[in-house]
């Protein structure tokens, strides 16, 4: 009896403890598949395109993960002001994208690499012309299959500014003195009033493909009609190394100001990249000054020579050259004199010395001799 009372409550127990995890709580209704808006939206503009890049939704509004994608619509909207009103749909997209092809494959666990999108939206010009001030608004808005959205992404801005065109005629070459950059300015027609206009100039060596910012020129006033000072422009290069291959390019840059607002600044196009080889085929400036002063009377005789230096930054030194009147000048130095001064004590009594002075490069160029100047042994 004991026996059988002992089955029966362990049944009710474990009746009672079947009931009680089956009064955990109603079902769960199924998901919805909605998406979860992008948060992440970002615009960058460059010219008059503008690229779009957010992360692809992995989670639905309820939390789980997304198995079924739909497309992505775009939408643009144009402001006055920098701010703009929450939107709430995107009613009139100017593009719908069509999800990744292996989206479910790729999300199917919780530890999925996070996809991104982008999109590459050309600003009509008609709406650069209307709006020099304002701002496009971007938003897009991701579906599931069944067509239906949680809402719109977070808002990005950017400003219509109109940008610059290339410049025309952009062209680099090798001088004495550095690499010589010229351009053109674009006309004055294409710029806002009130913003600020800056011709950005890249450099890269051959052997890299990143290239370098070396100026930032202000131009607002080039191209206006001020005179022809304001119609072409220049830049001259000392940053490089000589025997080594370059490419150039140029960039027009348009810059705002907004009330509390960070300066934005957009660039434009870019110029057709100019290769430039800095081989270094150009002697310095020639010296000049020269003045030569005998010494004598109680020691040595000697000949001082003193004269302007060169400023040339690849100088490497002076060569010194003497003659008698009706010879042949000759270079009385081995070695390249690294200041603007020489001693000549080879001098001979009775005698009359010419002078002449040159520079040299670290290159081996060898500019043109100076004017002579000449002096006489007592």
């Amino acid at each position: 009896m004991k026996i059988l009372t002992g089955r029966l409550l362990l049944g009710l127990g474990a009746l009672v403890w079947l009931t009680g995890c089956a009064q955990m709580g109603p079902p769960m209704p199924p998901s919805l598949e909605v998406p979860k808006p992008p948060s992440d939206l970002r615009a960058a503009r460059r010219g008059d395109k503008v690229t779009l890049t957010w992360t692809i939704p992995a989670r639905t509004t309820d939390r789980q993960r997304v198995r079924y994608l739909g497309k992505t619509r775009v939408c643009r909207s144009v402001e006055a002001a920098p701010t703009a009103p929450a939107l709430k749909q995107c009613d009139a997209p100017i593009a719908e994208i069509a999800p990744p092809a292996d989206f479910a494959a790729t999300n199917k666990s919780s530890s999925a690499k996070k996809l991104t999108a982008s999109f590459i939206d050309t600003l009509p010009s008609a709406v650069e012309q209307a709006n020099p001030n304002g701002y496009a608004i971007y938003s897009v808005e991701v579906l599931n299959a069944a067509g239906r959205a949680a809402g719109v992404s977070n808002l990005a801005r950017v400003p219509l500014v109109p940008v610059l065109p290339p410049v025309s005629d952009f062209a680099a070459r090798a001088t004495g003195q550095g690499v010589m950059i010229s351009w053109e300015c674009p006309a004055a027609s294409s710029r806002r009033s009130g913003a600020k206009y800056l011709f950005r100039i890249y450099r890269r060596l051959e052997s890299s493909a990143s290239a370098t910012r070396i100026a930032e020129i202000d131009v607002t006033d080039c191209g206006a009609g001020l005179g022809a000072t304001k119609n072409s422009n220049s830049f001259l290069d000392q940053t490089f190394e000589w025997e080594k291959i370059y490419f150039y390019r140029g960039t027009g840059v348009s810059e705002v100001e907004a009330a509390g607002k960070p300066t934005v600044q957009v660039e434009g196009e870019d110029t057709p990249e100019v290769k430039v080889w800095a081989h270094d085929v150009f002697p310095p400036a020639v010296p000049s000054g020269l003045q030569a002063v005998y010494s004598g009377p109680g020691q040595e005789a000697f000949i001082d020579l003193i004269w302007s230096p060169v400023t040339d930054t690849d100088l490497d030194g002076y060569n010194i050259y003497r003659h008698e009147k009706g010879s042949t000048a000759v270079k009385v130095n081995t070695e390249p004199v690294k200041i603007p001064a020489f001693r000549d004590s080879n001098v001979a009594s009775g005698k009359t010395y010419f002078y002449s002075v040159s520079a040299v490069d670290l290159h081996g160029n060898e500019s043109a001799r100076s004017e002579e100047a000449s002096e006489s042994v007592p």
